[in-house]
């Protein structure tokens, strides 16, 4: 899954973005609220975390702009610890959560992961598909005699985002815009790569390759 941090702390933003990678996510940044703006607009982001007290453009103008322009990507907003109005206006704004500063980053990693699962209809702390469960918080793969198979970062994305869009066909692009941030290189093949491990670890009737379309993930009825 990959995520977008807005946050003109530069010392905060760069603990976020070191912690939200070790928990599994490819992470990008942005300090202003103009940048942020453009990357929220053009890149596709599974969660945005937004400050609203950018330089530029106001966290709340860029919220706004995003929904007006059809923008639904799900938004946990950082607020002051005693902010309660712009709570309020955040949620008015097209905001799907709230996380009140200062806090922990274990907090932020569990309201973006029970975003993600929401978004997706997914419940719990971890995904299941049949006999195929996604440890979240550990980062493996758990098979059905309870053995834990361990999970690369790439790995791990990959498999996560598979298993939140089942029976869905998902190109190499489409992968790879969820799977790496926006400084990571980015090659197609990479992604085969990382497939043919998956189905080393899971079995290699779980994942269809469509040829000219990309991959399934094929959950049994």
């Amino acid at each position: 899954m990959r995520l977008l941090i807005v946050e003109d702390d530069a010392a905060l933003c760069r603990r976020l973005k070191a912690d939200l990678a070790q928990a599994g996510f490819a992470v990008d940044t942005a300090d202003n609220g103009v940048d942020a703006q453009f990357m929220g607009s053009e890149e596709p982001y599974d969660v945005i975390v937004l400050d609203l007290g950018l330089p530029g453009r106001p966290g709340l103008e860029v919220l706004k702009n995003w929904r007006a322009g059809g923008n639904h990507v799900p938004v946990i907003i950082l607020t002051a610890r005693d902010a309660w109005h712009e709570k309020v206006e955040g949620f008015k704004a097209g905001g799907d959560d709230y996380l009140a500063k200062p806090f922990h980053t274990e907090e932020l990693v569990a309201r973006i992961n029970a975003l993600i699962r929401r978004t997706n209809a997914k419940v719990g702390g971890r995904l299941s598909l049949k006999d195929l469960t996604l440890d979240e918080e550990r980062q493996c793969l758990l098979t059905p005699e309870g053995r834990s198979v361990e999970l690369s970062g790439v790995e791990f994305r990959l498999l996560r985002y598979f298993m939140t869009h089942p029976n869905a066909i998902l190109s190499k692009t489409r992968l790879t815009e969820h799977v790496y941030d926006f400084d990571s290189e980015k090659e197609s093949n990479v992604i085969e790569v990382y497939v043919n491990r998956l189905r080393r670890k899971i079995g290699k009737e779980w994942i269809e390759t469509r040829r000219g379309q990309g991959y399934v993930l094929r959950v049994p009825d």
